[in-house]
């Protein structure tokens, strides 16, 4: 198709999609959903499983092969400004006294589940069509392992500060420990995605990479952030704000390691000032209102939940759920007891960071793109990251109504 031709089919796609978020946001907002796990579940119902099988005729009209780049693209402008955003309130719930039990509590949540997926694919391989041709078998069993293993760190934020958890105990420490899941499952999938291109080189780039972009954001990050906010006019701040934040996207996808990744991290090191959070509420709603649904529904436009029809996928996709719940809730809540904590600080750590949501869909995305993920892993795994995002809610609302209330002033408790 024809740029000319392209464009009126991005306006009206992008209308529809648009329309239909805030459509099933405010109908699941009714039993307590925040509106990313409804923009999830839209964009997969405006997809192959739902709009595609009823009115096939008008999913290929609305979403040609075309203008599927261009909501991808779009859809990475959304990602960078919501993870920006993420990293910004992250930086304003660090809190003291957590280092210890975060660390213990991330790494039952990246082990535990990375175990448990690699040992599910070995042991389903050959009666489970989930590898793509040509690839090795640890190449996938390695993919899931790491897909169960992240965790939705943005959307984590977001449900603790939508329920008033900012400053507990368990707001804080699932804050603290979901950010170094993500950090190690990024750096796992960048080792994965190195062992399938069967070159040692990327793996390399990525690490050494990773170690530059590090000492920079410590050596000056927060100066440079600085400098941008000390700028003197308002729409320059925000201009440099989005320069900078675009600049290190590029670089932290050049090295494998994703735009999302960079743009939180330039989130961390904003100064916390009023400048800052001008720019930043500039920015935070043209990118959840506008920008992210289009991720959400290039994903739902790639799941076809209609080859869960196949027994041995379906039974598949229900060992994932099972091992992905076990493995994230089970084994948070298991490390956070074993560090002391309470069992209703434990229960509510546990199941926020079972939730995957975003993360895992951006992961299941990169995997397609390499070329490791067929079209029923793809499914299986957008089903995972459904399930275990939306029971996030009614769990906590059940630990909430049984279990001893958790205070603001446990927060200060030493571990």
């Amino acid at each position: 198709m024809k740029p000319t031709e392209l464009a009126p089919r991005f306006f009206i796609a992008v209308a529809v999609i648009l329309i239909f978020c805030k459509l099933v946001s405010w109908l699941l907002g009714k039993v307590g959903q925040p509106a990313v796990v409804s923009e999830m579940l839209a964009g997969v119902l405006l997809g192959p499983s739902l709009l595609g099988l009823f009115f096939p005729g008008a999913q290929a009209a609305l979403f040609p092969p075309a203008l599927l780049p261009i909501l991808y693209v779009v859809g990475q402008v959304g990602l960078v400004l919501f993870m920006f955003q993420a990293g910004y309130a992250f930086r304003a719930h660090r809190t003291t006294n957590l280092a210890g039990t975060a660390g213990a509590v991330s790494l039952a949540g990246v082990a535990a589940p990375l175990v448990l997926g690699v040992l599910l694919v070995l042991l389903t391989s050959g009666a489970v069509p989930i590898r793509p041709e040509g690839v090795p078998i640890g190449v996938s069993a390695a993919f899931v392992g790491v897909a169960l293993a992240i965790t939705a760190f943005p959307m984590l934020a977001r449900i603790i500060t939508e329920r008033g958890h900012a400053g507990t105990r368990h707001g804080s420490l699932a804050l603290a420990s979901g950010a170094i899941d993500d950090m190690v499952a990024w750096i796992l999938l960048a080792v994965v995605l190195a062992f399938a291109s069967g070159e040692a080189g990327p793996a390399f780039v990525t690490a050494g990479g990773a170690v530059l972009f590090g000492l920079a954001l410590w050596l000056g990050g927060q100066r440079v952030a600085g400098a941008v906010m000390n700028l003197p006019d308002e729409r320059v701040r925000l201009l440099g704000t989005v320069v900078l934040l675009f600049l290190v996207a590029w670089y932290t996808d050049e090295i494998g390691l994703y735009a999302v990744f960079g743009a939180f991290a330039i989130g961390v090191v904003m100064p916390a000032s009023e400048r800052t959070d001008k720019v930043v509420g500039t920015l935070t709603p043209i990118a959840a209102t506008v920008f992210l649904p289009l991720f959400f529904t290039y994903s739902g436009l790639r799941t076809e939940f209609g080859l869960l029809g196949n027994p041995a996928v379906l039974l598949f996709a229900a060992a994932c759920v099972a091992v992905a719940i076990a493995g994230k809730f089970g084994a948070c809540w298991a490390a956070a007891r074993l560090r002391g904590e309470p069992n209703a600080v434990a229960l509510r750590v546990g199941a926020l960071m079972n939730a995957r949501g975003l993360m895992q869909l951006i992961a299941l995305n990169v995997g397609l793109e390499a070329g490791i993920v067929n079209s029923a892993l793809f499914t299986v795994l957008v089903l995972v990251a459904l399930i275990t995002t939306i029971m996030t809610t009614p769990l906590l609302s059940w630990i909430d109504r049984t279990r001893t209330p958790v205070s603001t002033p446990d927060l200060v408790q030493a571990v």
